[in-house]
């Protein structure tokens, strides 16, 4: 059992597996489509994600300060990279799958455009903020961590000005996680 549990991606693998059986014996009663899978991984991804940002916001950027310096480089150069990795295409993937739900549903336009009623409307709010914090991600945060992490060179100034820029983006979806999980838990749509 030991040598199963350690491998992630067996468990990742035997993880789908279950969740397919789970779809297929309970078709009549939850209709497997493009959108319940879509709903599927959209709720996977937006866990994987948020749940990064919750982890770096309230676990290692406090933390970082009272780690020794001789016990930084094994956070900076083994755990941070793996962290951002799953961090960045966990926001990329939620927000694709997001959208494809809104299309595949056909409440896309009128969610973007906020010219749906209520929930739609609602729906949509979520889905802007969504989208700012993946931008945040992809352009904001990346960009400052692959410096601060020393993945591309960059002086002692520039890592310096990169941190403050990046804990203010962070700070900032964390900020917006809140109304955007409210938005996207409280629209109830499809």
């Amino acid at each position: 059992m030991a040598k199963f549990f350690g491998n992630l991606h067996l468990v990742l693998v035997v993880g789908l597996v279950a969740a397919i059986a789970v779809m297929l014996g309970f078709g009549s009663s939850a209709p497997v489509d493009a959108n319940s899978v879509l709903r599927w991984l959209h709720v996977f991804f937006g866990i994987l994600w948020i749940g990064l940002l919750y982890y770096l916001n309230f676990v290692q950027v406090p933390t970082m300060p009272a780690i020794p310096a001789e016990q930084k480089p094994a956070i900076i150069g083994h755990i941070a990279p793996k962290v951002f990795f799953f961090f960045r295409y966990a926001a990329l993937l939620t927000v694709v799958t997001g959208l494809g739900i809104a299309i595949v549903t056909g409440y896309a336009h009128q969610a973007m455009t906020f010219s749906g009623e209520g929930n739609v409307k609602l729906i949509g709010l979520g889905m802007w903020l969504a989208l700012v914090m993946a931008f945040n991600v992809w352009f904001i945060i990346w960009p400052a961590q692959k410096k601060i992490l020393g993945i591309v060179e960059a002086s002692a100034e520039e890592k310096a000005a990169a941190a403050p820029r990046a804990l203010m983006a962070s700070r900032t979806n964390l900020l917006l996680s809140l109304p955007m999980l409210y938005c996207m838990v409280s629209a109830n749509l499809g």
